[in-house]
C-alpha cells in the first residue's frame, strides 16, 4: 500500500515538473517574439528610404534654380550692348538713327577729352575745340561748349545759332565732335588779353574742364568779341563762318 502510494506520488511529481517546464518554454517563446518587434521598427526608422525625401529636396531643387538665374539675367546685358552699338553707329542720321541718338546718354566731362588747336594762320582769330569720346561707350553731345576765357569775365562766349546741327551728335567710342570758337576780330586796337588756359563745361554737366590754349605763348582774346559754335561732326563752310 505504501509502495503503491509512493509510486503514484512519484508519477504526479514527474508530471508536475514536465508541466512547469512546458509552460516555461512557451513563455520564453512569447517573450522572444515580443522583443523582436521593436528591433524591426528601429531598423525601418533609420533606413535611407525613410530620410530619402528631405535629402532629395535639399540637393536637387536649389541646384536647378541656381542654374536658371544666370541664363535669365544675361538678356538685359545683351540688349543694352545692342542699344549702345546702334546708337554709336547711326548717330546723326535720320529716322531710326535720330531715335537711337536721342536715347544715348549725354556725354559728361569724364566721358570726353577736350583739346584746342588754332585755325588757319595769323592773326589767329579762331580756335577749334575737339571733344573726343574716351569713355568706351556711346554718348550724345548736345548744345555748344560753355567757354569762359578769363577769371575777370565770368560770362560764357555766346553761341552762334546758324552753326546748330540738324540732328543729334552721337559719339561712338573714340569719335570726335568739333566746335569753332572765335577769339577776336584780329584788330590791333582791340582790348585783347593773353590766355594760356580756359574753362569749358558741357550741356547737362556743371563739371569744369580745364583746357590748355594752343601755342607756347597762349592766345589773345577779346571777351567782347568771343563767340562759339555748336558741337558738330565736322566744321562746315558757311554754317561755321563767323
Amino acid at each position: 500500500m505504501n509502495t503503491t502510494m509512493r509510486q503514484r506520488s512519484a508519477l504526479l511529481a514527474a508530471a508536475g515538473t514536465a508541466l512547469v517546464l512546458s509552460l516555461t518554454a512557451c513563455q520564453g517563446d512569447e517573450d522572444a517574439g515580443t522583443s523582436s518587434a521593436p528591433s524591426a521598427e528601429a531598423t525601418v526608422a533609420s533606413s535611407p528610404t525613410a530620410s530619402g525625401t528631405p535629402a532629395g529636396k535639399g540637393t536637387g531643387t536649389p541646384g536647378a534654380t541656381g542654374a536658371g538665374d544666370p541664363a535669365g539675367s544675361s538678356k538685359p546685358n545683351g540688349s543694352a550692348g545692342s542699344a549702345d552699338d546702334s546708337a554709336g553707329g547711326t548717330g546723326g542720321s535720320g529716322g531710326s538713327g535720330e531715335q537711337a541718338g536721342a536715347s544715348a546718354p549725354l556725354c559728361k566731362a569724364g566721358d570726353v577729352k577736350v583739346t584746342a588747336d588754332t585755325q588757319d594762320g595769323p592773326p589767329y582769330t579762331h580756335i577749334v575745340l575737339t571733344a573726343r569720346n574716351s569713355s568706351g561707350h556711346s554718348c550724345r553731345m548736345t548744345g555748344f561748349p560753355h567757354v569762359q576765357f578769363l577769371e575777370s569775365h565770368k560770362q560764357d562766349a555766346p553761341a552762334v545759332a546758324k552753326s546748330k546741327p540738324g540732328g543729334p551728335i552721337v559719339l561712338g567710342a573714340g569719335d570726335p565732335a568739333y566746335a569753332l570758337v572765335k577769339l577776336s576780330d584780329g584788330g590791333m586796337d582791340e582790348e585783347n588779353e593773353p590766355v594760356v588756359a580756359f574753362s569749358v563745361t558741357l550741356e547737362g554737366d556743371p563739371t569744369v574742364i580745364a583746357v590748355s590754349a594752343p601755342g607756347s605763348e597762349g592766345i589773345a582774346v577779346d571777351p567782347a568779341k568771343a563767340l562759339t559754335g555748336y558741337w558738330t561732326y565736322e566744321l562746315r563752310n558757311g554754317a561755321d563762318d563767323f
